[in-house]
């Protein structure tokens, strides 16, 4: 599903014949990049406009991100690295003498929507390290969590957001043109809203196409999944894919807040690698690499950090964050650091162009300030329905574009109808009741799965009533990043193994099932099973309890040093 043009600066350090010809096991599937484009868009026309160096694309290769990850799994396999797909963590464990972080736990599975286990129950398993990294990627259950019990965001400034909508075509073959990357800005969004689309074509007559929008946009009206179907409409784009097939759709938040809203990244007991902790470069449109390079500077710090104290209980990576601050990270998100902030100007769309074009050309973030993000977040930027003007989206064609049921399908996500639904209301009632009349159902729109509606109810005092719609999730973030007022929580991130869409990697080579029954009648005795170890060196023992109520305790499974989630 993921077409991503990736700067390979990190993967050529780590894995420098990655893409040999000579390589038996080299990545085969990397298209290089050969034409970059970037267009303004009115309705009907495109204006070229210089694309920033930043967005220079030679040497760059377009690829599958969940090809390159399967990959890159395989290879970490290869070495004696354990994987588990489809198993969630849940949980965030702490040592009870100083709270510094010992580990994860997964959730349970064969859970029903009231809460009981059903007969295909299994307790979920902890995972204890002296390091572990988190790299959930944007706005992670667990890594919201570190963050709030370890006050990491003391010292930053608010993270800002953007949705990601995408979809993957097989074009006609006349329409392909291998390795080129596109980008457009202008239509179909408002001036008031940031955000832009991309055409890449890679593979064989393989294009992804999509188009991000910052979730502090002004007008309640607007849908990002609306805007994105319009878009394809815009001859730039349907003249590539008019007459192809499009064969999946994805939607994903992103982190926009650069390098005013890094946190701290270490924390006893563990530490923030990736797009957890915001390193995506926002004007180069790229985070893969440095996702890639934080977590290798992280494993160089828990090496030293465990080799050093090797007898001590609570290990912290100061050298880390120094490796951080001096690595090409750094010196690149700070080098565009105001960017994306230019945009919040009166001037919106064309106040940020033209700034961050001085930016790119003339002050390439040498400049003596730094712009700040809107306090206290995206959500402030949302207007009431009344003082916007309504948006009326065109009805779908179910050629070029389509209907939100429709591309929802084309997710490969697959939920159990009975689990515990993960997006949880306060109160259903006073939900809908106070927000309904300020921004006239702003869930159902932004949300790009359907997730969130409104139902026109006479016996409720609005006239609506608010449900959600949990099988349609697919893992966006995007309600508890737009509109934190909304009192909708969710653990995203937390989901059982039938909910997964589309694993890219392959099956884990541990499994570990602890019987099935274990609903009453309970079990008379207290039984006590220990289970072999895994082959694997780094874990010591794995060992299950049943206590006397019938109810499964946690596999604990104990790594010696290093765990990553």
């Amino acid at each position: 599903m993921s077409g991503n043009v990736i700067e390979p600066s990190a993967v050529d350090e780590l894995l420098p014949d990655w893409n040999n010809p000579d390589n038996p096991s080299r990545f085969e599937h990397a298209t290089p990049a050969t034409n970059d484009k970037l267009r303004f868009l009115t309705k009907n026309n495109s204006i070229p406009i210089p694309a920033p160096p930043q967005m220079n694309n030679h040497g760059n290769y377009i690829l599958s991100l969940n090809q390159f990850s399967k990959w890159l799994g395989e290879r970490a396999e290869e070495i004696g690295v354990e994987i588990y797909p489809g198993f969630a963590a849940s949980e965030v464990l702490y040592n009870a003498q100083d709270g510094s972080v010992k580990g994860v736990a997964t959730n349970d599975v064969g859970i029903s929507r009231s809460g009981k286990p059903k007969s295909s129950f299994e307790r979920g398993m902890e995972f204890h390290a002296r390091v572990t990294l988190f790299a959930e990627g944007c706005h992670g259950s667990l890594t919201k969590q570190v963050i709030k019990k370890f006050d990491l965001r003391r010292d930053s400034q608010p993270q800002t957001y953007g949705l990601g909508l995408k979809e993957i075509w097989e074009v006609k073959p006349e329409n392909f043109r291998k390795g080129e990357v596109v980008h457009t800005m202008g239509y179909p969004l408002p001036s008031s809203t940031y955000g832009g689309g991309w055409l890449y074509h890679f593979g064989d007559n393989l294009v992804s196409l999509g188009l991000v929008v910052g979730l502090d946009y002004p007008n309640p009206w607007l849908s990002p999944y609306g805007e994105f179907q319009k878009m394809k409409h815009h001859p730039v784009y349907k003249s590539v894919i008019e007459g192809g097939k499009c064969i999946s759709y994805g939607a994903r938040a992103l982190n926009e807040g650069g390098f005013q809203s890094i946190p701290k990244c270490a924390f006893p007991g563990g530490a923030l690698i990736g797009d957890t902790a915001g390193f995506l470069n926002v004007p180069k449109i790229k985070g893969t690499h440095t996702a890639m390079r934080s977590g290798m500077l992280a494993a160089q710090a828990a090496y030293s950090a465990l080799t050093a104290n090797p007898d001590s209980a609570t290990v912290f990576l100061y050298d880390y964050e120094d490796a951080l601050r001096s690595s090409t990270i750094w010196r690149e998100l700070k080098e565009v650091r105001n960017m994306r902030p230019s945009f919040h100007s009166p001037l919106g769309l064309y106040g940020g162009i033209l700034y961050s074009g001085l930016e790119a050309y003339l002050f390439r973030g040498k400049t003596p300030w730094t712009l700040n993000h809107a306090e206290p977040g995206d959500h402030a930027a949302t207007k009431l329905a009344s003082a916007c003007a309504k948006i009326e989206y065109p009805k779908p064609d179910n050629e070029i574009s389509f209907d939100i049921l429709t591309s929802v399908s084309r997710t490969g996500t697959n939920h159990e109808e009975d689990q515990p639904v993960h997006l949880q209301v306060a109160d259903w009632k006073t939900h809908a009741r106070d927000q309904w009349p300020k921004y006239q159902g702003v869930e159902n729109r932004f949300c790009p799965a359907g997730v969130y509606e409104y139902v026109e109810d006479a016996k409720e005092e609005c006239g609506v009533r608010f449900q959600i719609n949990a099988q349609k999730y697919v893992f966006t973030s995007s309600i508890s990043l737009s509109f934190s007022y909304l009192c909708i929580t969710t653990n995203a991130n937390v989901r059982t193994a039938a909910s997964i869409a589309k694993p890219a990697t392959s099956k884990p080579r541990l499994r570990i099932s602890t019987g099935r029954s274990v609903s009453p009648p309970p079990f008379p005795n207290p039984q006590y099973i220990l289970l072999p170890p895994s082959s694997s060196h780094s874990l010591q023992s794995t060992l299950t309890i049943v206590n006397p109520n019938g109810l499964w305790n946690r596999h604990h499974k104990v790594a010696k040093d290093l765990s990553i989630l």
